[in-house]
């Protein structure tokens, strides 16, 4: 046989057998599944019957529940319908009872109200009874006084308006007086406290300023060849150089102390380098004007610290510097404004008040004398100029323009800036004045003081703070002495020019005499 027949042979013989193969496993696994699908479908029957055996025995068990749920609610439901019915019962009974006692209530309002209709029915013919009695009587009366009840009414009424008047007057007196005694009182002790507490040094500053010189040679120096020396120096600090015949010595004059300080330090300075001439004059002057620039600004910084008081412009700063250089009858209007600031701030403490603005409107009184001898007008008036243009509060203003009285304080502040005012000017020693000036001063007080009619004599005396005068008592009687006080207080103010306050007192006596023979 040839191979490849063989070879198909054995080729047909695998296929055949592979196909015999899968053949019988396809019905082995056939025969096994029909057997599984016939237990399964036994074993649903079963679990069927055995849920329906289940079902049935729940169904059971829920109704004998459901049965004996009812007869539960059932039984619940018949007690309480039972007690809500023997509750009802009882609401019922007590209303009964209720109405009861309303209707006998009732019956005892109208007997009550039988008597009271019958009390009110006795009680208007009682009235009507008293009124025409009433009538008749002011009818009487009428006859007797002469009067109706509209004239008696109102003579009554005025009669009781003059009393009261005059009772309140009485009342407003005694009140008034007793006040015054009290704010004198309180007010002398403020002020006696903040003087004790402030004991402030008084310097008195003259108004030039006198050069002392190494030898009478200097002299001719300064003044240079043909004056050319002195006339540098007065033209560029605007001061006049009085030299005369006082030993070692030259003096400046100027309205100006700011000037006079500078010419006052260039001149020392020339005379220390001892090369005097133009050129050197004009180095000196403006060397000794930053210095005092410089200084100022020092000195007003050193006395807005002192205060204590902040927030101050610079440029009022400055201008409290230049109070240094001013004085005011002698007295150096720097330290017067620090004496001023304190004395009020210690015032406004005293009296529970912020000392805060006491104390700066003090300090800033008079910045006005800075430059009141550069700007026209009064220093009251430029220092409210200045006040304004940076800004100061107004009550602040207000002080500035109220402490000499040129317009009427308003404030708390403004009154006691002019007392601290008023205190520090006032103290010994505080302002000076020539010998010659002093007595005219005080012969025109006594003057004006005698200018009245019914004045005997007048005496000043306590320096001119207070005028003693003794009247004729057969012309002034006691009630003249209190408008003759007050007159003579007026004149001397409109007619004298002094620093603090004059006092005025009057003295009255009656004298009797005899002789025994």
């Amino acid at each position: 046989m040839p191979l490849w027949i063989s070879i198909i042979c054995i080729i047909a013989a695998i296929v055949v057998g592979a196909g015999a193969g899968v053949f019988l496993g396809i019905a082995i696994r056939k025969n096994t599944a029909e057997k599984e699908i016939g237990s399964a479908e036994e074993e649903a029957k079963k679990i069927v019957a055995d849920a329906i055996k289940t079902a049935e025995a729940r169904k059971k068990e829920v109704v004998l529940e459901g049965k004996d749920e009812v007869h539960r609610f059932r039984n619940e439901s018949e007690k309480e319908i039972s007690d809500r019915r023997k509750e009802v019962q009882r609401q019922e009974r007590r209303i009964q009872q209720k109405e009861e006692t309303l209707d006998r209530k009732l019956d005892n309002m109208e007997r009550k109200e039988e008597k009271v209709n019958k009390k009110l029915r006795d009680a208007d013919a009682k009235l009507e009874e008293v009124e025409t009695l009433k009538k008749s009587q002011f009818e009487m009366l009428e006859k007797i006084s002469g009067y109706t009840a509209e004239q008696a009414k109102s003579y009554l009424l005025s009669q009781l308006e003059n009393e009261l008047a005059h009772e309140k007057s009485v009342k407003i007196m005694e009140y008034t007086e007793q006040l015054k005694e009290e704010a004198d009182d309180k007010a002398r002790n403020i002020i006696s406290l903040a003087i004790q507490r402030l004991a402030a040094e008084q310097v008195s500053e003259a108004t030039i300023s006198v050069v002392p010189l190494p030898n009478d040679e200097m002299k001719g120096r300064i003044i240079g060849r043909e004056g050319r020396n002195i006339r540098t120096i007065e033209t560029l600090t605007g001061v006049d150089l009085i030299i005369d015949d006082t030993p070692e010595a030259i003096t400046l004059s100027c309205f100006e102390p700011v000037r006079r300080e500078i010419a006052r330090i260039a001149l020392e300075k020339l005379i220390a380098d001892g090369r005097i001439h133009p050129a050197r004059i004009e180095e000196m002057v403006e060397k000794a004007r930053r210095e005092v620039e410089s200084e100022i600004k020092r000195t007003g910084e050193r006395a807005v610290l002192d205060a204590g008081v902040h927030n101050v412009h610079p440029e009022i700063v400055k201008l409290l510097g230049r109070l240094r250089y001013r004085t005011s009858y002698g007295q150096n209007v720097l330290d017067h404004s620090l004496e001023v600031s304190y004395l009020a701030g210690m015032m406004a403490s005293e009296l529970g008040l912020d000392p805060t603005i006491a104390k700066r409107a003090g300090l800033l009184h008079d910045i006005g004398k800075s430059i009141d001898h550069e700007v026209e007008g009064t220093h009251i008036q430029i220092g409210v100029d200045i006040a304004k243009k940076y800004k100061e509060s107004d009550a602040v203003i207000h002080a500035i323009h109220a402490h000499h009285g040129d317009v009427e304080a308003r404030t708390i502040v403004a009154c006691l800036v002019q007392a601290a005012d008023a205190i520090s000017a006032a103290r010994p020693g505080a302002r000076r004045e020539n010998v010659e000036n002093y007595i005219k001063r005080l012969q025109k007080l006594e003057e004006v003081a005698s200018s009245f009619d019914g004045v005997e004599r007048t005496f000043a005396i306590q320096a001119g703070r207070e005028v003693r005068v003794m009247v004729k008592p057969e012309i002034v009687n006691d009630e003249r002495m209190i408008p003759l006080a007050r007159e003579i207080c007026k004149k001397i103010e409109e007619e004298l020019e002094y620093p603090g306050q004059i006092k005025v007192n009057i003295i009255r006596e009656s004298r009797a005499s005899d002789f025994a023979k």
